[in-house]
């Protein structure tokens, strides 16, 4: 018999545990997928409006690439997170967040989910070992670096991740780590150009190591990058594996050329990984809407997806800014906006129209209201004498 265990730190402190028996069913107005920025502050707030949310972490799984936390659980220093002023370890500010959702009641399940419903509601979660009814669900998953898999690319202590390995510039670009040094940068598109542009402003030198002898990365970012005196190219060449040593961390990738065969090690400090994000979104295809890379479709007005009941915040939805202070803001707006729907208040939908949790649709010029069954009614104000 497999048993799923929840936990929850209440204002005094007061453990408790819960056992679950296989194939229990667990009811809750509040689900959260996800324990990074966007997850756990969206439990804060949903928990301190008494919802009682439960947040499901995904095991750590190096394979899978899954860090309960997210990833500032592999950030050495955050310095840019509003209220640090000396900044604060990822991992230590990530257990601040969690203290917090703790403190306010929230719960908390470590299990993998293998398939959800949401074509009804309440919304269906089945695990392993038990079936997750949400009235709401807040989408939190994140989005993944994508990775070389190459050897020294791991997080310490199985490589350099943490360490001199780093796939975000605006995160670990300002540490004194890589001050006045030489950097490598792998990728061709624009993340890799905003990366090394952004880098120049801290390293000696950048050096971008590209696959093919053009990019893919849009003009106006090419020229950008073209123009920097501070970086230069590596044209058809892979990186083969990052060196170095634990205690004084990277200092040198070996570098295979691609059109003669050449492998050669090549003095560096740092390695920032530029080849794209992946949103974390396998689970939801075909049922929510999503861009063509796979980030959820939210209203620019709220954290709504297209199915009313069911939000989405953080990295999952933001191919932009991906940052953990912007991801707290829309976990906040997600748990906001799922309890004006729990009160039976008009939420924006992507489509512009607000529903409510009867199923009402106002549409978007707020002239009528489309009723469960079909009907239209007006939506504007009586004149004065009219009934």
């Amino acid at each position: 018999m497999t048993v799923v265990i929840l936990y929850a730190l209440p204002f005094e402190n007061h453990g408790f545990i819960e056992k679950l028996m296989d194939n229990e069913t667990i009811k809750r107005e509040v689900v959260i997928i996800g324990s990074g920025p966007a997850g756990l502050t969206a439990a804060i707030y949903a928990a301190r409006a008494s919802l009682k949310p439960l947040l499901i972490d995904a095991p750590a799984d190096a394979e899978k690439q899954t860090t309960p936390g997210g990833q500032l659980m592999i950030t050495t220093d955050v310095e840019n997170y509003p209220g640090f002023a000396k900044g604060i370890e990822g991992p230590d500010l990530m257990e601040q967040f969690r203290r917090q959702a703790e403190r306010f009641g929230t719960e908390f399940m470590e299990t993998w989910i293998n398939e959800v419903d949401l074509s009804e509601r309440p919304f269906q979660l089945y695990t392993d070992n038990a079936i997750i009814s949400a009235d709401t669900l807040i989408i939190a998953t994140g989005a993944s670096a994508k990775w070389l898999g190459i050897p020294g690319e791991a997080k310490v202590p199985n490589g350099f991740g943490g360490n001199g390995v780093s796939a975000c510039a605006t995160c670990d670009g300002p540490l004194p780590a890589f001050g006045n040094k030489v950097i490598v940068v792998v990728g061709g598109g624009d993340t890799a150009m905003e990366e090394a542009t952004f880098l120049t402003r801290y390293a000696s030198k950048v050096y971008v190591v590209h696959r093919r002898d053009k990019l893919r990365a849009s003009k106006i970012m090419q020229e950008k990058a073209f123009r920097n005196e501070k970086i230069e190219f590596v044209w058809n060449t892979a990186l083969k594996e990052i060196v170095g040593n634990q205690q004084d961390g990277v200092d040198g990738v070996i570098l295979h050329n691609l059109q003669t065969g050449e492998e050669r090690k090549f003095p560096c400090s740092g390695v920032f990984i530029a080849i794209g994000h992946r949103p974390n979104t396998d689970l939801f295809k075909g049922q929510l809407e999503m861009d063509e890379i796979g980030y959820i479709k939210t209203s620019g007005h709220s954290t709504a997806t297209n199915i009313p009941g069911v939000f989405a915040c953080g990295d999952v939805q933001d191919s932009v800014y991906r940052q953990a202070v912007t991801a707290a803001g829309t976990g906040c707006m997600s748990a906001i906006d799922a309890e004006r729907f729990l009160d039976h208040l008009p939420v924006a939908m992507p489509s512009g129209e607000e529903v409510t949790m009867e199923g009402e649709h106002i549409t978007p010029d707020h002239k009528a209201i489309i009723t469960p069954d079909g009907h239209m009614v007006s939506n504007e104000p009586l004149a004065i004498g009219e009934d």
